[in-house]
């Protein structure tokens, strides 16, 4: 009996010519957005990461933190989420700051889940908003759970914690194209109020710190008690 050759295998790829869900051309049009929608530098390479310590560092805690530190952002500073971590744009050289900014708001001696990312450092570019993560398709109806002091974010704070569930970064305050990202990030020289009203790095961190020790306190009262 002669066997069956099987049929040749399609190569992967688009189901037709212009189908913008393929992988690479998802990404070429992020890095398009980024670069010249935005004019923020890209590192090059798969996947898209975005180079901190030249335009804003980032600072990254559990998102439950993150939430609670939102009031004190003015509108249009950037917020990304991706899974349960929150990343706060702040001014570039905060990183730096951090560790004696938390000895003198008396966090230091603690082991907090709280960390910047500044010079010579990156983060996984977001996707822009209405991008769905590559291969993960949005059900309609999944239920999400979105903190109370969260609703008023923005009317797209759902289908942030969707998409983030998914493990692709996001934005859930997206940067807006054509507008200069630095006026808008928290950053130390507006220690006690400022000048124009800009963001304050002192009090954000302070909250985010707060809430990490919460968080800390929570988890390890939950920890079962160990047996003589």
């Amino acid at each position: 009996m002669v066997p069956t050759v099987p049929s040749p295998r399609r190569p992967p790829g688009p189901s037709h010519p212009g189908d913008s869900g393929h992988p690479s051309h998802m990404s070429r049009a992020v890095r398009h957005w980024y670069e010249n929608e935005l004019g923020w530098p890209t590192v090059p390479g798969t996947p898209l990461d975005l180079p901190t310590g030249l335009r804003f560092d980032v600072l990254d805690a559990p998102v439950e933190a993150g939430y609670a530190a939102l009031r004190h952002l003015v509108p249009g500073s950037p917020v990304a989420v991706r899974a349960d971590r929150m990343r706060i744009l702040v001014a570039a050289g905060s990183a730096d700051e951090l560790p004696g900014l938390l000895d003198w708001l008396e966090w230091g001696a603690l082991t907090l889940d709280l960390r910047a990312i500044g010079e010579d450092g990156r983060i996984e570019a977001p996707l822009p908003p209405g991008t769905p993560a590559p291969g993960t398709p949005r059900r309609a109806g999944t239920p999400v759970h979105i903190p109370a002091h969260a609703s008023h974010t923005s009317h797209t704070s759902v289908d942030t914690a969707v998409d983030s569930s998914q493990g692709a970064a996001v934005w859930l305050r997206p940067p807006e194209p054509g507008c200069e990202v630095e006026p808008s990030l928290p950053t130390l020289s507006a220690l006690g109020g400022g000048v124009g009203g800009a963001p304050d790095l002192v009090r954000l961190v302070d909250t985010m710190a707060t809430e990490c020790h919460r968080i800390r306190l929570r988890r390890s009262c939950a920890q079962p008690l160990a047996m003589s």
